[in-house]
């Protein structure tokens, strides 16, 4: 959970607190050294199992154990409701493992799955089944969390305070946690699924005694369920919650998000966190160091001086992976989950109160699918992480800090991390002020099997550059023979067997030089491919005739790929750091049989290396042909290390002309080059324009005679949000009281004219950014504005006066006055006081007066059924909200606009009124299958308009633009929302909040990139109008 932008409206939290100084260090520990392994796989030391804990998932203090292998849970955060068409979840998947991780961490809607008290809906974007089918199918773990998103109605309904052990509040999650232990059940792991570990709820605290009882209520239906996967928690601000006593679980973690949050200065660092694992130690140090969201980017605030996601991705971008993500791993971490991997789209009323639609984050992978600079790095670490099984088990050895003194500059600081049972160490290097931008050189005194080594033994020195980290390796074995690397200055891309053959990659910045000392055979004959790259025979005595060394150095410049050593039975390449991003190493599935067998390190070791294309998704090999699946961009040159004797290769079904590579192979080939070519349909595809609108006025609500008997009555004098009105008469409109949570809320207010009335006090409450205009009869008054600037002068709730105009009340006769109220979202915990009953938000009105007299009956609308018995179901709760347009399904596919006035969007309203319209278009999309292709909906760029806009695609209403504040402009669109072979539909809601000024926007279909590859077979679920869905017709 990391951050303000959370669209788990309340149940969970996190963000806009600037985390207390997160932690670690660690006391020395003597490894006992042991030599060489036999295999892959590291052997398991028998441990008890833990207690009620399937024997599938364990762990001890080093790392998880899974299916009896030692496991790095190297893992993205994946919010399934923010890409609501589940036939696209495997793109995610798929696109985490390429990336070389083997979990997701999954965050659940509460709001969404259960929409009403007692009511729990796995259908469509809500199931989980086909989550846990595409995770099995991409050999990905998933850790469920269950605890995102509180419904909205447990606001209002329950009397008790959310997220203790209050009764009521128990009675409200049975039916969904019960729900969620059902459909998970068959997909655990003992049962052959994917899903190894639920986590309880989020970031919270286990004082008072109400807290500590709600997690022992949750971990009881656990218990009592056939739910055997590790129950755990994830800690925050160093709380030191639930590790022991009542209500803890079977694992604890620790959230970090050390670089904060201010995307508008996305160069100011902040240091590193240095005492990780001194807080390890204090808390649970018979635990494997876990951290169940690590900063994977950064949420976004409104207001006109937010700076966009590209800013976020910046100030989490590579540099900070390099050196933050690297302190992690300094800290014996053994489980990180960054948050997050892919953010998507907090469509309808999911944000949370602080944020706009866009869930980007600044991720790995951008809102719209398309792979960041940001990805390249976290595959590269990645794949160091599955190739390196010693890494898995390390004892921290000493730091610079107490009393470890390896480098020969003062200024690098460096962390040494060893592997009890081999001789493998890992030396983690970064800058002693971790924010510098200074480049500094350095010698590294490292002790290894052959001896007390200062390395490089022949270049200068190793070059850190600015703000960059680096892991050096010494004894460090790879392949099945006893070949190994002495240590390597460059850090180790891909280390493992591939058709027999011992393949090692390593890379390097090409503005920095590189070496490599390893046991190998030198060639004499072997002539070198680069003028900047040499390979000799080690000097001295380091070596013997059985175990004969080798030396590779790179000089600063080198670009590109390059053999250092070429046996029948040793491959060992260089890359520079650009280059091994183009570099893929999909797994080849282990045994049919095996429901395990494309888990790396589980089912299967069997894997290739493929250079060249985009994103390379899947790999089969059945006898001598080898089948590739992925993506591509451009025209690329394909290069595959693979298993001798291969006779065919394919592309995406295509069968390709391939030939041996002479640079690489040697004997029987193994390497071989192909040309990718890109399918002409890359450049042909037509983008309409939005054109032919259709509009009508949707605010009926105020012309003179309209009928509200139909509405709800507001006449609650009691309510249980704890937040209670300012002033009035008694009664409580709070729309959620009323069955209207979320959205647009319109409220109307009768009083009889006495003629002396003058205006009217409301204070209105909406969230962060909300709005809210008034009418008097049909003549406006104002809008009321709630702020954001960046998360400065936040504004939720507003106390304005209204005047009446002259002529606008009606003496002796009803007069109404009419508000229509946008809400952002419910407030999530505070984090001040940890009291859960600070979610209970009270949006609507909190205070209505008139100068003189008093109102009779107050109505109140929201979505059509509110949440009992919102007709569409497929969409879900927070889809629609009550303007006229949305109640009378305006806003779906196939709604009839005929008689409706021709008007164009950029036009606005007619006369620069103030009101609310519907404007309607259709287009048609025809992309050739076989292509990804990314859509976004764009509106004008310049703020200031006093304008929203309620974006609807296909039915479904994927953005919510707010002109006078932004900062989003761009709205990405994906396949299933959009049809990508027939008719779509578009309707925008304009509200023009203030008359006489401009309030036109434009908008475009733009396309922003185009892949040939892509899932496949994404479906289309798009319901259409229908007379029978119980709508209003006026």
């Amino acid at each position: 959970m990391g951050e303000a932008a959370h669209a788990r409206s309340t149940f969970v939290a996190t963000f806009f607190l600037a985390f207390a100084a997160l932690f670690a260090l660690q006391n020395a520990v003597s490894p006992a050294y042991a030599h060489a392994r036999s295999d892959w796989r590291d052997a398991i030391v028998a441990r008890e199992p833990i207690e009620g804990v399937t024997p599938d998932v364990q762990y001890d203090k080093y790392s998880l154990v899974i299916k009896g292998q030692r496991v790095f849970l190297h893992s993205g955060e994946f919010h399934t409701f923010r890409l609501p068409v589940p036939s696209l979840w495997p793109d995610i998947l798929q696109k985490a493992k390429a990336a070389g991780l083997n979990s997701v961490s999954v965050y659940l809607h509460m709001g969404l799955t259960n929409p009403a008290p007692g009511v729990v809906d796995f259908g469509g974007y809500r199931a989980l089944a086909p989550l846990y089918e595409a995770a099995q199918e991409a050999g990905i773990w998933i850790v469920l969390r269950p605890a995102g998103g509180i419904a909205h109605w447990a606001t209002s309904e329950v009397a008790g305070k959310l997220r203790t052990n209050a009764t009521d509040w128990k009675e409200a999650w049975q039916a969904y946690i019960k729900g969620v232990i059902e459909e998970t059940e068959p997909y655990q792991i003992s049962c052959g699924g994917p899903v190894i570990a639920i986590q309880i709820d989020n970031e919270y605290t286990q004082n008072p005694p109400s807290h500590a009882g709600y997690f022992q209520d949750l971990i009881d239906v656990y218990d009592e369920s056939d739910i055997d996967v590790l129950l755990t928690y994830n800690d925050f601000g160093g709380g030191k919650s639930f590790y022991n006593g009542t209500g803890s679980v079977d694992l604890v973690g620790l959230d970090s998000y050390p670089q904060g949050f201010d995307c508008s200065h996305p160069l100011n660092w902040t240091p590193v966190v240095t005492d990780y694992y001194q807080y390890h130690l204090e808390v649970n140090s018979w635990q494997p160091w876990y951290i169940p969201e690590f900063q994977g980017g950064s949420f976004d605030a409104w207001g006109p001086a937010a700076p966009g996601f590209d800013a976020c991705r910046i100030l989490t971008g590579l540099d900070f992976q390099s050196v933050f993500n690297l302190q992690l791993w300094a800290s014996n971490a053994k489980l990180i989950n960054y948050y997050m991997f892919y953010g998507g789209t907090s469509w309808g009323g999911t944000p949370h109160p602080g944020v706009y639609t866009s869930y980007d984050y600044g991720a790995s992978i951008a809102e719209s699918r398309e792979l960041s600079a940001k990805y390249d790095e976290i595959k590269r670490q990645s794949l160091f992480i599955r190739s390196s099984p010693a890494f898995y088990k390390t004892d921290w050895v000493a730091d610079s800090s107490t009393g470890l003194e390896v480098s020969s500059n003062n200024d690098v600081y460096i962390t040494h991390l060893k592997n009890p049972d081999e001789p493998t160490s890992f030396y983690i290097a970064r800058h002693r002020d971790s924010t510098s931008n200074v480049t500094a050189a350095f010698r590294l005194n490292v002790t290894t099997e052959l001896g007390s080594l200062s390395i490089p033994l022949y270049l200068d020195n190793i070059t850190l550059a600015g703000r960059q980290s680096r892991v050096v390796v010494t004894d460090y074995s790879y392949g099945a023979s006893a070949y190994g690397l002495v240590y390597s200055t460059s850090p180790v891309f891909f280390a493992g067997v591939i058709g027999g053959r011992d393949v090692l990659l390593l890379y390097g910045d090409s503005a920095q030089s590189h070496e490599a000392t390893f046991y190998s055979t030198f060639d004499n004959s072997m002539k070198s491919q680069s003028p900047l790259v040499k390979v000799q025979q080690t000097k001295g005595n380091l070596g013997s005739e059985k175990r004969p060394l080798v030396t590779s150095t790179i000089a600063s410049g080198f670009e590109g790929l390059v053999t250092l050593v070429r046996t029948e039975t040793q491959l060992v390449l260089f890359a520079d750091t650009a280059t091994a991003a183009t570099f893929w190493s999909p797994t080849i599935a282990g045994k049919a049989d095996d429901p395990f067998r494309n888990y790396w390190g589980i089912g299967t070791n069997e894997t290739v290396l493929v250079g060249g294309p985009y994103l390379v998704r899947n790999a089969t090999l059945e006898g001598e042909a080898l089948s590739l699946q992925g993506d591509l961009k451009d025209d690329a040159q394909l290069t595959v290390i693979g298993p001798p004797h291969l006779q065919s290769i394919s592309w995406n079904g295509q069968n390709l002309t391939f030939e041996p590579s002479l640079e690489f192979s040697i004997g029987d080939a193994n390497v071989y080059v192909a040309d990718l070519k890109v399918a002409s349909s890359l450049d042909g595809l037509q983008v309409p324009k939005l054109e032919v609108w259709k509009y009508k006025d949707s605010l009926p609500e105020i012309e003179t005679g309209y009928d509200d008997s139909s509405w709800t009555v507001a006449n609650h004098t009691t309510t249980n949000i704890p937040y209670k009105p300012y002033y009035g008469d008694g009664r409580v409109l709070y729309g959620c009281d009323y069955g209207f949570c979320e959205n647009v809320v319109l409220w109307r207010g009768h009083f009889k004219a006495s003629g002396a009335e003058k205006s009217v006090n409301l204070s209105i409450n909406g969230g962060t950014a909300f709005a809210a205009s008034v009418w008097l009869n049909d003549v406006f008054l104002g809008t009321s504005f709630g702020n954001s600037t960046n998360n400065r002068n936040i504004i939720q709730e507003t106390d304005d006066k209204f005047t009446f105009p002259d002529g606008a009340i009606i003496p002796g006769r009803d007069n109404v006055i009419t508000v229509v109220q946008d809400n952002t979202g419910l407030n999530q915990t505070s984090y001040d006081t940890y009291d859960g009953d600070t979610s209970k938000s009270p949006r609507g009105i909190r205070g209505f007066q008139l100068d003189t007299g008093e109102f009779g009956d107050w109505k109140v609308q929201g979505k059509v059924g509110g949440y009992k018995d919102f007709p569409d179901k497929v969409r879900g709760i927070l889809n629609e909200g009550g303007l006229f347009g949305e109640r009378a399904g305006w806003h779906l596919p196939g709604f009839p606009t005929e008689g409706w006035e021709e008007r164009d969007l950029a036009s606005g309203l007619p006369n620069k009124t103030a009101g609310i319209g519907f404007f309607v278009t259709n287009f048609t999309l025809d992309i050739p299958t076989g292509l990804d292709a990314m859509f976004s909906f764009d509106f004008e760029q310049e703020l200031g308009q006093p304008y929203r806009a309620f974006l609807f695609v296909n039915g479904w209403m994927m953005g919510k633009r707010i002109a006078n504040l932004g900062p989003q402009s761009k709205f990405p669109v994906h396949e299933g929302i959009l049809n990508y072979h027939g008719e779509n539909t578009v309707a925008v809601g304009l509200w023009t909040m203030t008359p006489g000024e401009t309030a036109a926007p434009k908008l475009e279909l733009k396309l922003n990139a185009a892949y040939e590859g892509g899932v496949g077979n994404v479906e289309v679920n798009n319901p259409k109008w229908s007379s029978s869905d119980r709508r209003p017709t006026k």
